[in-house]
């Protein structure tokens, strides 16, 4: 039996999709961009032509409508993922959708549920699990190159200033983009902490407003999560402290693992260089971050893998995120 063929609807057409998504879609071999929705066909036009898009849409149901439409990309903002995903269920379509999930647990739960129904795969677009100092990661805990793992510190600060306001304003609009930099970045950590060590308890959160005063600036510029892991996982009880921010004008991207006898560091986490006591080592990730995502989404359409990333692994990480903000925000 030869390759299936996958067409892909796109949904969004924001810096990620542009840069990365498209891109990832283009090069694997047995997907096809069938269609792309933008809500300014015209003004997308020669980009989808340089990257080949067959079809732009300005409805999603244009796009679902198509019988050779077989997957969904959906890159929209949060407050569109739930609605978004529903309909391309209903209509059939499997679904990837870009991270985080939803605005709430209770959303998620019902996606989840609709493709199990629907007999449909959904997969959550949290690409990390598949970078290869990470799985490295993994293979060294297993071997006890650390003794037994207590602590992880992962920390991400940036800065966002009026200028990203101008370009990406709905990530400051906690109805559209669910919160700040926990819900953006954050998400991307907790999840990787969930891919390592299992199923999480919130032990502690910190959010607030600390500097950002600007106009529109409606969501926390920090936020700092405490999670306990316990010993029923495979490599015991791990603590770890999660520091996400907007306001810092230092970049830092820490990834530290901590155990009895060593440590693990995947710092800048999107490096790939590792440092353990097995010495330096570099798996660097793909250069298009999305594309082994996507390979592997294919994988489970044609060979019916096992999705590594899907609804049910996400929605730990939703429900980490609501439970810190109900108890942490000031």
């Amino acid at each position: 039996m030869g390759e299936i063929m996958i067409g892909w609807a796109v949904v969004g057409l924001g810096d990620i999709t542009r840069r990365r998504v498209l891109p990832a879609l283009r090069d694997e071999s047995r997907s096809r961009i069938r269609a792309v929705v933008t809500r300014d066909p015209a003004k997308a036009r020669s980009e989808c032509d340089n990257l080949g898009v067959e079809r732009i849409c300005s409805t999603l149901e244009d796009a679902l409508a198509d019988p050779e439409v077989t997957a969904v990309y959906v890159a929209t903002p949060v407050a569109l993922h739930y609605p978004q995903t529903m309909a391309a269920l209903a209509a059939g379509k499997h679904v990837l959708c870009e991270k985080p999930t939803a605005l709430n647990p209770g959303q998620v739960e019902t996606m989840i549920a609709t493709a199990k129904a629907a007999e449909r795969y959904f997969g959550v677009s949290f690409y990390r699990r598949f970078y290869p100092a990470v799985n490295r990661a993994r293979e060294l805990m297993r071997a006890g190159a650390i003794g037994q793992p207590t602590l992880v510190w992962a920390c991400q600060h940036s800065w966002f200033d009026d200028y990203v306001m101008g370009h990406r304003a709905w990530l400051f609009d906690p109805a559209l983009s669910g919160g700040g930099p926990l819900m953006d970045v954050g998400s991307h950590r907790i999840d990787l902490l969930n891919y390592l060590f299992g199923e999480p308890r919130l032990a502690g959160a910190a959010i607030s407003r600390q500097t950002h005063r600007t106009p529109g600036f409606l969501v926390e510029d920090s936020a700092t999560v405490t999670m306990d892991y316990t010993t029923a996982g495979e490599l015991g009880a791990v603590r770890a402290i999660l520091d996400v921010r907007w306001n810092s004008r230092e970049s830092r991207d820490e990834f530290r693992i901590i155990g009895t006898d060593g440590q693990i560091d995947l710092t800048p986490l999107n490096s790939g260089r590792i440092r353990s006591p097995k010495g330096e080592e570099l798996h660097p990730p793909h250069d298009n971050f999305h594309f082994p995502l996507i390979q592997h989404f294919a994988d489970v359409l044609e060979k019916g893998a096992t999705l590594v990333s899907s609804g049910e692994t996400a929605l730990h990480t939703d429900r980490i995120m609501a439970e810190a903000y109900r108890v942490g925000s000031a």
